[in-house]
């Protein structure tokens, strides 16, 4: 059965995580992974740096062939980095197990991601693989795949739907509003600019799978 699980990892092993030596502050969320024969590129979102910053953070790292800023967003920038996958890390390991990343995302403290497997054992081979390595990651939750999401539920990223969730529960779209975006934030645990892009790309894909306008354009 297919199966999805939730592993945690020090902010230092996991491939991005170097850039938090250098940007304590930032906050990092995968956007996805492409693997290849003997390259990773992951595209990810990074704010509360500037993107010089984030450059040369970067460019010491020996396991880094090049670094691209995709696209900007008021704070945010969007940025792709192609990895070598002769270096032993869980993006190494998630390609030569064949196994997907669903969502990654890191602050300083520790990085969290969803993996899918075809089957519980697909799962059990990451993360014997991640051991023998001396990768440590921690297992926090396995379950089988949940039923199909609705297409609104599939545009929307785990974090986005947690943040909306949350903001309609507090008030957050009630005039007047019941609470503040740094309120939410508090709550999550996440700064007021990560709340605020949460919210406003959950909102622009909840528009875009619903809309009929705006489903013709998609």
């Amino acid at each position: 059965m297919a199966t999805e699980a939730t592993f945690t990892v020090p902010a230092d092993q996991f491939p991005l995580g170097t850039v938090f030596a250098q940007l304590p502050d930032v906050t990092v969320e995968l956007e996805r992974l492409i693997p290849s024969r003997d390259v990773v590129i992951p595209y990810f979102w990074v704010r509360g740096t500037e993107v010089a910053d984030i450059e040369v953070a970067f460019s010491d790292h020996p396991g880094v062939k090049q670094i691209q800023l995709v696209d900007s967003v008021e704070d945010e920038y969007l940025l792709r980095v192609e990895w070598s996958l002769e270096y032993d890390d869980v993006l190494s390991v998630l390609t030569e197990t064949d196994v997907p990343l669903i969502t990654a995302s890191g602050s300083n403290q520790q990085w969290t991601f969803d993996v899918r497997g075809d089957t519980r054992n697909d799962v059990a081979t990451f993360h014997s693989r991640c051991r023998e390595l001396n990768i440590p990651v921690t297992l926090t939750e396995l379950h089988a795949l949940t039923p199909v999401k609705t297409e609104t539920e599939a545009a929307l990223t785990d974090t986005q739907q947690e943040a909306l969730v949350l903001a309609y529960q507090r008030g957050y779209f009630e005039s007047p509003r019941a609470v503040t975006m740094e309120e939410l934030g508090y709550e999550l645990g996440i700064t007021q600019q990560a709340i605020a892009s949460r919210l406003r790309r959950g909102v622009k894909h909840i528009l875009g799978s619903t809309l009929p306008e705006t489903r013709k354009s998609n």
